[in-house]
């Protein structure tokens, strides 16, 4: 009796956006000089992010039943404070500016992907072994880049979960899955990561990451796939590491069935939408309180909810029963995603005021004396923030700190513009706030009985296997 209210709140800030649409008296543009605003208006955000990385470690069972309330508290602390010191007004159009700019076609595009990748249930089970799940990983990895990392996650997590659950040690498989099918596999199309198609949408050719960041991508993800089948392999060696056949919940079976298989079409459907928006100039644009939304953009989006809708009335029930679908990780990643776009308000505001803001010497540590664009520190910085802030606007920042003029990035500084894309993409596995299909894998695991690593032991993860992998690339791809 929940599914409908739960379909429904990918939709209410786009409900709640409409609502303002019809009272022009409210527009009001939503405009924020970042080079005004205190460290302090910050601490919305650093209390958002420090709620998701503990309460799930001191207070499992509270955070699980009201991560919403939390969430929403940080939001709260932020906008009325926000409406007091610069008005109402202001305070909603920025507010309206966040949801419809960066949050609905975030959630909109995620949910779509995770409702109909959700409705193609693999039938049948095979043998989690290091062979086989390093072949599944790969086999994410390049299907990340075709139908994004949360359509190539979404599709491959539970069958992964099924061939392993005979297997005491499970976590690493997990954690190895988001480095490669949620995030590094995504980094050759705009299709893949949601920077990459902001890029695409700013004027960016459609191959130019394929032909520009191909070695750093087949560097990472043959490096992380070699290091993940020997870790695999070490604890697949282990005597008591597989549950006795009795006890194995999904046993093994013969061959693999595919049930759902409309929906492939609709995930072509959701490709199509993407391209289109970035293709399609009309030239025409609502003003909705300051904010422009380009008719493409407005399309793409009603028919991703058309799209994911149609999977939900199309798909048979045996199919998203198999899977075990449920609505809390796309409604986990909806309501902490809400909260972090809103109060990321102020930080990107800041960061965008470049030398003149708060954090004026994230800016400055980019460039040189003489102003050229240090590539290496314009790898970490993007890097370093997508993995703690959203990567797309992380991304825009430095896309407009590099100079913003896609003909001239994609040539004259094409090495700028591939560091900034990887460290966007790459470094969004640092965390599982770094990217939305970190915590959608996590939830997926944790809903089958895997006992996941908490915040900071994911990061301890990332330490040791990708933080290495970075830096090495640095020296090989992004000179210092």
């Amino acid at each position: 009796m929940r599914r409908a209210p739960a379909l429904l709140f990918p939709l209410a800030p786009l409900l709640f956006t409409l609502l303002f649409m019809l009272a022009p008296s409210l527009a009001h543009a939503a405009d924020l000089d970042g080079a005004t605003l205190s460290p302090m208006w910050a601490l919305p955000f650093a209390g958002t992010l420090l709620s998701i990385a503990l309460f799930p470690l001191i207070a499992p069972r509270f955070w699980h039943h009201h991560y919403g309330k939390i969430i929403a508290a940080w939001a709260v602390l932020f906008l009325v404070p926000f409406a007091q010191a610069f008005g109402m007004h202001a305070a909603v159009a920025n507010a309206v500016h966040a949801l419809l700019s960066e949050y609905i076609p975030f959630i909109a595009l995620i949910a779509a992907l995770y409702i109909v990748a959700g409705g193609i249930c693999v039938r049948g089970n095979l043998h989690g072994t290091p062979r086989l799940n390093t072949g599944l990983l790969a086999l994410g990895t390049v299907l990340a880049s075709l139908m994004g990392t949360t359509g190539a996650a979404m599709l491959l997590i539970r069958p992964l979960l099924r061939a392993n659950d005979n297997r005491r040690h499970v976590a690493h498989v997990v954690v190895f899955f988001i480095f490669l099918a949620a995030n590094a596999g995504g980094a050759l199309t705009p299709l893949g990561d949601p920077p990459l198609f902001l890029g695409f949408l700013k004027g960016v050719d459609f191959f130019w990451t394929l032909r520009n960041i191909l070695p750093e991508t087949l560097f990472i993800c043959i490096a992380l796939l070699v290091i993940f089948y020997f870790v695999d392999r070490h604890y697949y060696l282990n005597k008591e590491e597989e549950l006795p056949q009795a006890a194995d919940p999904t046993p093994d079976s013969a061959g693999i069935r595919i049930e759902g298989k409309r929906n492939f079409v609709l995930l072509l459907a959701v490709v199509g939408l993407v391209l289109m928006s970035g293709l399609w100039k009309p030239g025409i644009e609502f003003n909705v309180m300051g904010t422009m939304v380009g008719l493409p953009a407005a399309v793409r989006d009603v028919l991703l909810v058309v799209v994911a809708l149609v999977s939900l009335l199309i798909t048979p029930i045996t199919a998203r029963t198999g899977n075990e679908f449920n609505w809390e990780p796309i409604l986990e990643v909806g309501k902490l995603f809400a909260g972090i776009f809103l109060t990321i308000i102020p930080v990107i505001a800041m960061l965008k005021a470049g030398t003149d803001g708060a954090f004026a010497s994230v800016i400055r540590m980019v460039s040189d004396s003489g102003g050229q664009p240090i590539d290496s520190m314009y790898f970490w910085a993007t890097g370093i923030l997508s993995s703690f802030l959203d990567n797309a606007p992380t991304y825009l920042v430095f896309f407009n700190t590099a100079g913003g003029d896609p003909a001239t990035l994609m040539t004259r500084d094409a090495s700028t513009l591939a560091a900034i894309s990887a460290g966007a993409v790459f470094m969004g596995a640092n965390t599982y706030i770094g990217n939305a299909p970190n915590l959608m894998v996590k939830a997926i695991a944790e809903s089958r009985g895997v006992r996941m690593p908490s915040f900071f032991g994911y990061m301890l993860w990332s330490i040791c296997v990708l933080v290495p992998l970075f830096l090495v690339m640095t020296f090989i791809f992004f000179h210092v």
